[in-house]
């Protein structure tokens, strides 16, 4: 008898490459997706664990969804990834209709985990050293982005992080598994590869003696492949050799999302990050002399415990100097597990918000100026599709991952084509004849 799946993901593209990894799983044992929650027999919510506010809104989440157990008491509920393994036994103590809890190591049995859900509330929680799924081949959505993990887990215990403790140890898929996802997701049509990793350029299969620069290569070779990115590398992590390959390698673009997390010496020891302001920008110089032009992004935490007002105005003066073309930053949140939530925190809620008031609209300005930089070229687009409010016209990513919107014509998803840049705003690129569009509506693009 056909079973229905209902899943939502929360968090990073490793929840979306493991949500993918669930329905390829569960569609093999006679599970069949469905979009509507009050269709399915099965509710799976993939969680993140990551910051305060994710959780309190898959708590919020859990509440509605309870209503479809309540109506059809065979329903089962179940919570995977992060928060699954973060929380435990509390997720059903705070939720009782929670009928399932699964973290990261336990998809290979999630069948069998959910029939003996049926029956009780189960725990699948143990951590793994050895997992990787790197046999099993993932249910993938439709689009031109195909998510790869290449390695699970993470060894950096970075002091703002539970990662480690939510996802266990640093293992590598070895390098023919990875070609072999590689090359089906180029068969199922996919026309860029995403690598993922918590520190994916620690990658290192020792067996074949393939560190991360050997694995770009031979992904480069894989044909139909138009683009290869990757995510998150560590600054501690890129070698040289890496450095090579990813100026060398046709399909890899000229785009580097490096986490900086602060500008100052002093929050970057406290928080482990191992590496220093001066050894990052060296980073930074040897990446812009192999590949000119190449685009930056970044991660940045606001009001670490123990950040100074001279702190932040070295991350200010940072962000300045490396000029990022985008940035992620974020409020620091403590999470019970990890080092510095043992701390006391010495920035104020009000303090936080004004500091990262200021970085982001500093960095608006700066993506901005970044972006008019590029009127009157033309840029190469990968298609991606409609844009949500306005369906003739199209968007889709150019080689420094930079939206870029353009008017629809004969092209289809996937597509790579030129785009002529008449207009930029801080979000994204406009194509000749798009029309005047605000940030708030180019925001509203698909990411």
């Amino acid at each position: 008898m056909e079973r229905r799946l209902y899943i939502e993901t929360y968090g990073c593209q490793m929840n979306v490459a493991d949500s993918e990894l669930m329905l390829g799983q569960l569609a093999r044992a006679g599970y069949r997706r469905v979009d509507k929650a009050d269709e399915a027999d099965v509710i799976l919510v993939n969680t993140c664990a990551i910051r305060e506010h994710a959780e309190q809104r898959i708590y919020g989440r859990l509440g509605e969804l309870t209503r479809h157990k309540l109506r059809r008491p065979g329903v089962v509920l179940g919570v995977a990834g992060c928060m699954a393994q973060h929380l435990r036994a509390r997720l059903i103590e705070r939720v009782p209709q929670v009928d399932l809890v699964v973290g990261p190591d336990g998809y290979r049995r999630l069948p069998e985990l959910i029939e003996e859900a049926r029956e009780e509330p189960t725990l699948a929680v143990r951590l793994s050293r050895v997992e990787t799924y790197g046999d099993l081949v993932p249910a993938r959505a439709d689009g031109v982005r195909a998510w790869v993990s290449i390695m699970r887990g993470c060894d950096k215990f970075c002091a703002f992080c539970i990662v480690p403790y939510v996802r266990g140890r640093e293992r590598s898929l070895p390098a023919d598994e990875v070609i072999r996802q590689v090359e089906h997701a180029a068969a199922e049509g996919f026309r860029e590869i995403v690598l993922l990793g918590q520190t994916v350029n620690a990658y290192r299969d020792d067996r074949a003696g393939v560190d991360f620069a050997g694995l770009l290569a031979l992904a480069d070779r894989v044909p139909g492949i138009a683009r290869i990115r990757f995510t998150s590398p560590h600054p501690s992590d890129m070698s040289d050799r890496a450095i090579e390959a990813i100026a060398s390698c046709e399909r890899v673009p000229p785009h580097l999302h490096l986490p900086l997390q602060s500008g100052s010496d002093s929050v970057l020891h406290r928080m482990r990050r191992i590496y220093t302001l001066e050894e990052y920008e060296s980073l930074v110089g040897k990446f812009r002399r192999a590949v000119p032009g190449i685009a930056l992004s970044t991660d940045i935490i606001v009001g670490f415990p123990g950040e100074t007002e001279e702190d932040f105005e070295a991350t200010r003066g940072a962000m300045e100097r490396i000029g990022y073309e985008s940035a992620f930053i974020f409020k620091y949140s403590p999470r019970p597990g990890a080092r510095s939530a043992e701390w006391p925190e010495t920035v104020s809620e009000e303090e936080k918000t004004r500091r990262i008031t200021l970085l982001v609209e500093e960095q608006k300005g700066r993506s901005l100026l970044k972006n008019q930089d590029d009127i009157g070229s033309t840029v190469e687009v990968l298609v991606e599709g409609p844009t949500h409010r306005t369906p003739s016209e199209w968007f889709g990513k150019s080689a420094h991952f930079k939206t870029t919107v353009f008017p629809h014509r004969k092209e289809r998803v996937g597509d790579l084509i030129p785009v002529r840049v008449a207009a930029a705003t801080p979000h994204a690129l406009l194509g000749e004849g798009v029309r005047a569009l605000s940030s708030a509506a180019v925001e509203d693009v698909p990411a």
